[in-house]
């Protein structure tokens, strides 16, 4: 890790794994799902630096993250969740999908069986 000038939106969100490539991290950009200090981004190229907000809109919910370094590669999971901290608005809880496992709540759970849902 180093807190170098900037890197590229692409490569970071590569690099924090928010994307498996970078051309998932530029089309997720290219399709204005990401927003860099309040700023719709549709430039891959945009650099990110220490400091600066981003917005990411992911399937059904939305991440708040803070940059805290830039990464001179990709690197383990626990190496990338020291790129980012991440903004949970008060009283509210993250999306299912970005619980840990396990705490997920079970409404709207499927029936294993039978993919239905649950009454």
């Amino acid at each position: 890790m180093s807190g170098g000038d900037g890197q590229r939106l692409d490569k970071w969100l590569w690099h924090a794994r928010f994307a498996r490539t970078r051309t998932a991290a530029q089309r997720l950009i290219a399709t204005g799902s990401v927003r860099v200090n309040r700023e719709k981004v549709l430039s891959s190229s945009r650099l990110v630096r220490p400091g600066d907000v981003l917005t990411l809109a992911l399937g059904r919910g939305v991440r708040i993250v803070h940059v805290l370094a830039v990464a001179e590669r990709r690197s383990s999971a626990e190496q990338a969740a020291l790129l980012f901290s991440e903004h949970v608005p008060a009283g509210a809880s993250p999306p299912a999908e970005f619980r840990p496992h396990g705490s997920a709540d079970r409404s709207g759970a499927r029936s294993a069986a039978t993919g239905d849902p649950e009454d």
